[in-house]
């Protein structure tokens, strides 16, 4: 899945996004700063082979929501900003610098918390551990999140197999017109 064409266009792209949506970023980031002096979220994630990143997001639920999966999360704890970029994906854009750094893919799996054992026990038992995490995959355009480890597995297992630039763009565009409604909250 992290071909070198991948990784170029991963960086190409990133590049890209970065210059043209640095204003969208912005006006995301002073509005925030409104609802929490800490509009990025950053977070220890579980990347390729197990190597622990930090992710950033904006930030969509307040400062003291506790670090568990989001499916784990009430949602009276996403801010009304927070709601907003959630259904946009906005909040997934400081990303693009995770991309940048070479931590993440465009598409991969999503990157899961240490706390998610099971997740990672049956992503490394299927191989799923040996590629880079992505912004967004196969799983998240069909609405499989978190909740569900091990058919999450299963469905990033059969993304990485079936690998190809087409599926690679497809599952871009998938994401870009609203497909897939991202990973639910209790």
């Amino acid at each position: 899945m992290n071909t070198p064409l991948t990784r170029l266009l991963d960086f190409v792209f990133a590049i890209t996004g970065l210059c043209l949506l640095w204003p969208v970023m912005l006006v995301v980031y002073l509005v925030g700063r409104m609802d929490s002096d800490s509009p990025i979220f950053s977070q220890t994630r579980v990347g390729k082979e197990g190597k622990a990143f930090t992710l950033y997001k904006f930030r969509t639920m307040v400062v003291s929501t506790q670090s568990v999966a989001t499916h784990m999360v009430d949602a009276q704890l996403v801010t009304k900003l927070g709601s907003i970029l959630r259904k946009t994906k906005l909040d997934e854009l400081p990303q693009l610098v995770n991309v940048l750094k070479g931590e993440m893919s465009f598409v991969g799996p999503r990157p899961c918390l240490f706390n998610q054992e099971e997740l990672i026990e049956e992503r490394r038992e299927l191989g799923v551990d040996k590629v880079l995490p992505g912004i967004t995959g196969l799983a998240q355009v069909n609405g499989i999140d978190m909740s569900e480890p091990k058919k999450l597995a299963q469905v990033d297992a059969r993304m990485i197999s079936n690998h190809s630039l087409s599926q690679y763009f497809r599952l871009i565009i998938a994401t870009a017109i609203g497909k897939g409604a991202g990973d639910r909250i209790r």
